[in-house]
């Protein structure tokens, strides 16, 4: 049989491992030394991402998931719609995000769209991100300030008890962000040392949530910056359910916030 002529180029398998392991050896090398690592790549984690990548600081997202975004990918109830109240609709405009105006100050978009929007967003502001990743411990300096995280391959956590013992490694960082979402998992662990107290998130009240969400965002410990509904865990707030735009807003908030931290070193 004639060969037909070819299409692609002559690469074979090897070339494609070594340039796989070769270039994620080369980012992750550079990015054990951080000024910012955020854990958690939903809305809030990204939207601070991009913002401080986009001011020149050298930023890691973390993601325990195969996939980026949280709920911002499915919005309400699987549904893959999600609303932003005003003023959080200046977001979506901003990310060239197509939306509708529902009632006055509400606007819905299409989660798919929105979560693409904001990721490409992150990624052309040059922040970069370590999937699969799950946030394990926080590196402690003098006086308990944070210097970084502890992170574990994700699927670590699913071997049987017995052979679970593989060792996370650690990764500095001035300014570490944590939204993680409800379950405030860097906070958490500063409450586990005695470091903080958290009454954790109360029922869903839309309206009190994303007010009080953005109003509380900010260092809760030194070098530490919560966002998202990380806040809500951390204070005690209302939860705000499948409404998003208090999570951009607020993670732009942590953005400016990390960005002090790093001015005043």
């Amino acid at each position: 049989m004639k060969r037909k002529k070819r299409i692609f180029s002559g690469v074979g398998e090897k070339e494609v491992t070594r340039a796989i392991v070769e270039e994620f050896a080369r980012q992750f090398t550079a990015y054990v030394e951080s000024d910012v690592i955020i854990v958690g790549g939903g809305p809030s984690g990204l939207m601070a991402g991009r913002d401080l990548a986009g001011r020149g600081a050298r930023v890691l997202i973390i993601e325990r998931n195969n996939y980026l975004g949280g709920g911002f990918w499915i919005g309400g109830y699987l549904m893959n719609k999600l609303t932003v109240r005003a003023p959080g609709e200046a977001v979506l405009k901003e990310l060239g995000v197509p939306h509708a105006r529902r009632a006055p100050g509400l606007f819905v978009a299409d989660g798919p769209h929105a979560c693409s929007k904001l990721i490409a967003a992150t990624c052309d502001a040059g922040a970069v991100f370590a999937t699969m990743t799950s946030f394990d411990d926080l590196v402690l300096r003098e006086e308990n300030r944070i210097g970084g995280a502890v992170v574990n391959w994700t699927p670590v956590r699913a071997l049987p008890r017995e052979i679970t013992c593989v060792d996370p490694v650690a990764l500095e960082a001035k300014v570490v962000v944590d939204a993680t979402g409800h379950d405030a998992c860097v906070a958490r662990r500063l409450e586990e040392r005695g470091l903080l107290r958290m009454p954790g998130f109360g029922p869903m009240w839309v309206e009190r949530s994303e007010d009080l969400v953005l109003e509380h965002t900010g260092e809760v410990h030194p070098g530490l910056v919560v966002c998202g509904m990380s806040v809500a865990t951390v204070y005690g707030l209302p939860r705000m359910g499948p409404t998003f735009g208090a999570m951009l807003l607020s993670g732009r908030k942590a953005a400016r916030v990390a960005a002090e931290i790093l001015k005043r070193g």
